[in-house]
């Protein structure tokens, strides 16, 4: 008898480097089947990265330069300008300690008045954006759209008339004078949470409903857990803007209260060379915002993909 010739398997290294090898055909057939002006230019993408390099270094050079001065001594800045701290100092920092200022109490207002603000944004502003993404009444369009339309108004424009009524009301120095005018939501956050909102497919709420759950438990209980990369972002935007704001803490405070951007303005006003101790300000007040986008920032890079937010 005649033995028949055994047929042989392939192995799985065999499929696996058959599979590697049609992959890399495919990759080739359409990069040769892209037309000439679709495929990635060397001189292009070359070009992009050179300004975004640029773009980056002009942007952090505000920071370095914050940075050199903060740690350089203020008898070596007024001798030799601005130059490498060598060996660096904490003066500059020990000596906000010893200025009419209370920069403790500066931090500690801001960080009260960051907190307060931010609490009544995001209550007023999900409420509001919920009942114009789900919720029927008449005039609901259009009363959206005159709450989008605020956000033309530039902030120099109302601020006196503001200034006015609330020096009627006996409200400037005090720390409500501060927090009332931001208290009740954002324009802008109410229009971003409507998108969100509607992003939220109808059948999970109508199940909810039909479960027995009113507005309120559907609002906390579904809407705003699934919504909390959005919502991230809008505690991070609300932080960033009110613990640098500077204009209306100026007016309203009238040196009698005071946050950290007002404090570190009132060093120039008061001391003789003073940038290294303004820096020194400036960079204890950048530190906090620094650690905050450390600790959330694949919170704000997940909702940057969800909502498509620039």
């Amino acid at each position: 008898m005649t033995a028949e010739p055994a047929t042989t398997q392939p192995t799985a290294a065999a499929k696996a480097a058959a599979g590697g090898g049609s992959a890399l055909r495919g990759r080739a057939r359409r990069r040769a089947a892209m037309a000439p002006g679709q495929r990635p230019a060397p001189v292009a993408n070359a070009v992009i990265m050179v300004v975004l390099v640029v773009a980056t270094l002009l942007t952090l050079f505000p920071f370095v330069l914050a940075l050199l001065a903060a740690f350089t001594p203020r008898q070596q800045f007024v001798r030799e300008g601005l130059t490498l701290p060598l060996p660096p100092s904490l003066e500059n920092f020990a000596a906000l300690g010893e200025t009419r200022v209370d920069f403790t109490q500066a931090f500690w207002v801001t960080v009260a008045v960051v907190v307060v603000v931010a609490a009544g944004q995001l209550l007023f502003s999900v409420t509001a954006a919920y009942a114009f993404a789900r919720m029927r009444f008449p005039g609901r369009e259009l009363w959206f759209w005159v709450v989008l339309a605020t956000l033309m108004v530039p902030q120099a424009v109302t601020v006196i008339p503001l200034y006015v009524l609330f020096a009627q009301i006996g409200l400037p120095g005090t720390f409500l004078g501060l927090v009332l005018p931001y208290l009740l939501g954002s324009p802008y956050a109410v229009f971003l949470l409507r998108e969100q909102f509607r992003q939220i497919p109808e059948e999970l709420i109508d199940a909810m409903r039909m479960d027995g759950g009113g507005t309120l438990r559907i609002l906390f209980g579904l809407v705003v857990p699934l919504s909390r990369p959005t919502l991230v972002t809008l505690l991070l935007i609300t932080v960033v803007t009110h613990w640098n704001n500077f204009m209306w803490p100026l007016m309203i405070g009238r040196n009698r209260i005071h946050v950290l951007t007002t404090a570190a303005a009132s060093l120039n006003e008061r001391f003789a060379n003073t940038t290294t101790l303004v820096m020194a300000a400036a960079v204890a007040a950048m530190l906090p915002l620094i650690v905050l986008f450390a600790i959330f920032q694949r919170q704000i890079v997940r909702s940057i993909r969800i909502t498509g937010f620039r």
